[in-house]
């Protein structure tokens, strides 16, 4: 390529290698209707007002720190977005293929694990649902408190840790019978449960 040729095209291969790079995030407003983010891109680069695009349905505050993907819409570095960005300070590692997470850097998690299992782990889950919440998986193991502020309808039994059953404890209930110190007759209780 002559020399001319080459001087001449250097600043169309500039603008195309600057298109896309590395991003560092250093601050987010989250007030706007599409997130706005502050990045530090090459050596003392900062962008201002970046649009951080999020995958519909999804959104999270990333902190300080974050890495990203900044691209310069037309070759511009001042029309530029941040269309990924991640966390290797706190992303969870070795899920198996397939499995899908949700994670905070407080530790708090929604990992959709092999086996149909889905694993939340924090200390508090409130759950609030306008209308009846039908859970039909087989089973919900959970280790903690449980407050519920209504009604708790079981279609089932339901057994306490000395795994004696409300069923069990009511049927005996309802067949007991007292002495009566009187030698009078006895019945059954009255109020049958």
């Amino acid at each position: 390529m002559s020399r001319e040729l080459f001087k001449a095209l250097a600043p169309l291969a500039r603008r195309i290698r600057l298109m896309a790079g590395r991003a560092i995030l250093t601050l987010v407003n989250d007030a706007t209707k599409l997130q706005g983010v502050q990045v530090k891109l090459l050596d003392g680069e900062v962008c201002d007002n970046v649009d951080r695009v999020q995958h519909y349905g999804f959104t999270s505050v990333p902190l300080p720190g974050a890495e990203g993907i900044y691209l310069a819409l037309g070759g511009s570095r001042d029309n530029g977005v941040i269309i990924a960005d991640d966390d290797r300070r706190y992303r969870i590692k070795g899920l198996q293929g397939g499995e899908v997470a949700i994670y905070t850097d407080e530790g708090d998690s929604i990992i959709l694990k092999r086996g149909h299992v889905i694993e939340v782990a924090t200390q508090t889950l409130n759950v609030n649902a306008a209308t009846v919440v039908n859970i039909t998986t087989p089973t919900v193991n959970m280790s903690g408190d449980l407050n519920v502020a209504g009604d708790i309808v079981a279609q089932g039994d339901i057994s306490d840790h000395g795994n004696k059953s409300m069923a069990g404890m009511r049927q005996t209930y309802n067949a007991h019978t007292h002495s009566d110190p009187q030698g009078g007759s006895v019945s059954l209780p009255t109020g049958q449960m």
